[in-house]
């Protein structure tokens, strides 16, 4: 996934790129609004930050809007009610405030992704496919190996189409009880090593979940 970051604090821009090529994400990293809005890309989300060198990123948040789709996400340390509301309402699709970790940024990534895939049509072209053997109908909610539908549990289906959302990118186990159980998931994660157990025995031999200790899961398509 290829991000756009926005950022002229070096310190905060070197260590996000840096935790973002980490999991997996290309980045291009711009200090000033003129350089964002003039950047052709492609790219597929907006890292942006407010407290430019050049102008205010609201003007730019707005600018981009009126250009296309592409998501933004502001990034500041500006976390007054009303520079939060305002980004909003220019068309900002979250707003993160300074200080955050680099979890918390890709998961509000992905979530952004996931909710904004219906205008971006990224459905319309049909199953994606895996390897030769593994399809996922994210339109059916249907997985077929070998052309044959794979019985799923609703959550085992929805663990799958998360985990091959970026397959070979770890997940840490919050960002995928986020994303497949309830952004406001507290508690025991015993229910995700139950479910990919699941998966690992229906679907043993296409798909390898690699458990990382402390962190979460990687998936790799084996064939």
């Amino acid at each position: 996934m290829r991000v756009l970051l926005v950022e002229d604090d070096e310190p905060v821009a070197e260590s996000l790129r840096r935790g973002l090529i980490r999991y997996g994400f290309e980045v291009e990293w711009v200090t000033t609004g003129g350089a964002a809005l003039a950047h052709e890309g492609p790219y597929d989300v907006v890292l942006l930050d407010l407290g430019l060198p050049d102008t205010d990123g609201l003007d730019v948040c707005r600018a981009l809007r009126e250009r296309g789709e592409v998501p933004i996400i502001v990034i500041s340390a500006r976390s007054d009610e009303t520079d939060r509301v305002v980004g909003l309402e220019l068309g900002a699709d979250d707003y993160v405030s300074k200080p955050f970790g680099v979890r918390e940024v890709i998961a509000r990534i992905r979530a952004v992704m996931r909710r904004v895939q219906p205008r971006t049509a990224a459905s319309d072209n049909g199953p994606d496919r895996y390897g030769t053997r593994l399809t996922v109908d994210r339109k059916a909610a249907r997985v077929r190996l070998d052309g044959e539908e794979v019985a799923l549990a609703p959550k085992e289906y929805d663990l799958l189409a998360f985990l091959t959302e970026e397959p070979g990118a770890l997940m840490s186990r919050e960002q995928i009880m986020e994303a497949v159980w309830d952004a406001n998931w507290f508690g025991p994660t015993k229910t995700l090593d139950v479910h990919v157990a699941a998966l690992r025995r229906k679907l043993a031999g296409v798909i390898t979940i690699e458990a990382v200790r402390g962190v979460g899961f990687r998936l790799e398509i084996d064939s």
